[in-house]
């Protein structure tokens, strides 16, 4: 059973779900210029530094560079993202953790997108800043770490 190249009927979400309680991983491709393809790679490095990498792997195949707008393609697995939201890779890996917390709950069937869910996807955004800023060893991370958890403290006022 291979993964479903899009997860939109109930079938695929079925085989999706039921491959990832298995324990499936994908193989995450980088499409884009060189630049961009350059910044989602040290993205990737923090989270691998924070341990979040495998998560990644789980719910998201594929990040793409797009001129539009950053989302998460759900059908896709994919997180289309264009060059501005990967201009600081530790921006750009809590994004990613965020496109992939809801993606989790996409695939469980849940509401993944709006008010309450959109929070849910910003706590484990912020949840993965804390765990870089204490896990990296490099003291410019762990400071960016910092200025970003407090830009989404101030903004959760």
């Amino acid at each position: 059973m291979s993964f479903p190249e899009k997860v939109y009927t109930r079938k695929e979400l079925k085989v999706a779900r039921s491959l990832i309680e298995q324990g499936y991983k994908h193989e995450l491709s980088v499409e884009g210029k060189s630049d961009f393809i350059k910044k989602v790679k040290e993205a990737l490095e923090h989270l691998k530094t924070a341990g979040y990498y495998d998560y990644l792997q789980t719910y998201i195949r594929r990040i793409e560079e797009v001129d539009g707008m950053t989302q998460l393609r759900e059908t896709e697995v994919a997180i289309w993202a264009n060059k501005f939201a990967v201009d600081n890779p530790v921006d750009a890996a809590s994004l990613f953790v965020q496109k992939a917390s809801s993606m989790h709950e996409y695939m469980q069937g849940k509401l993944y997108y709006g008010g309450i869910a959109e929070k849910r996807s910003i706590a484990k955004r912020v949840e993965f800043l804390e765990t870089l800023k204490d896990k990296s060893k490099d003291n410019e991370i762990k400071e960016e770490c910092e200025r970003l958890l407090k830009l989404w403290k101030d903004s959760s006022l």
